[in-house]
């Protein structure tokens, strides 16, 4: 009997018959290229740019008073208190964290077998609701100089703890990070390749 219509599409069959005229399939799985292969040369540059333009996008609402959500700032004094230092540290470290993000984008697209604007779009939704509901509030618990909403009043915090959503940096915080987040997989998805 031959195989199901559907698991033919990924299988290269051959018939033959045995003595009796009974037909044989043997089949064997055929890799899809474009389900295998990874753009990693894309991946390596346009990762670093997607990142770019994201930092982009976040510095802007940051410089038009839109939100205090400072990326570099809050990485950066993970290593030094000194918020000049600390800024430079952490643009290199969230440059570092956009090549690590990019890699899985370049991996869910390899997986897709497509990259499209509107797939890295969604992937990017998905990115910034983990990073507005989980990162973002575990970040107090992990982070050396961030304040937190239990703590006392010895702390010597120098950030000011997220909140909800990143909320306690603004109102406005929310829509800007989903915003740049979207932007940031659209870029990817436009620019990588799964071939």
């Amino acid at each position: 009997m031959p195989p199901p219509r559907a698991a033919a599409r990924d299988r290269v069959s051959c018939r033959r018959q045995d003595g009796q005229g009974k037909e044989h399939f043997r089949s064997s799985f055929v890799p899809d290229p474009a389900v295998t292969e990874m753009d990693w040369s894309g991946w390596a540059l346009f990762g670093l740019l997607a990142t770019a333009v994201l930092t982009v996008v976040m510095i802007s609402a940051q410089m038009a008073g839109w939100t205090r959500l400072d990326l570099p700032l809050v990485l950066g004094t993970f290593l030094t208190p000194d918020p000049d230092r600390a800024r430079v540290a952490g643009f290199f470290i969230h440059l570092v964290a956009g090549q690590v993000f990019a890699l899985g984008y370049a991996a869910a697209f390899a997986l897709l077998g497509a990259a499209t604007w509107w797939a890295g779009a969604l992937l990017g939704l998905l990115h910034v609701a983990v990073a507005l509901t989980v990162i973002l509030p575990l970040l107090p618990g992990v982070h050396p100089r961030m304040a937190s909403t239990r703590a006392g009043p010895a702390n010597r915090a120098v950030l000011e703890p997220p909140g909800l959503l990143g909320l306690n940096y603004g109102i406005q915080t929310p829509a800007i990070t989903i915003i740049a987040h979207v932007v940031y997989g659209a870029v990817l998805g436009m620019l990588l390749r799964t071939t």
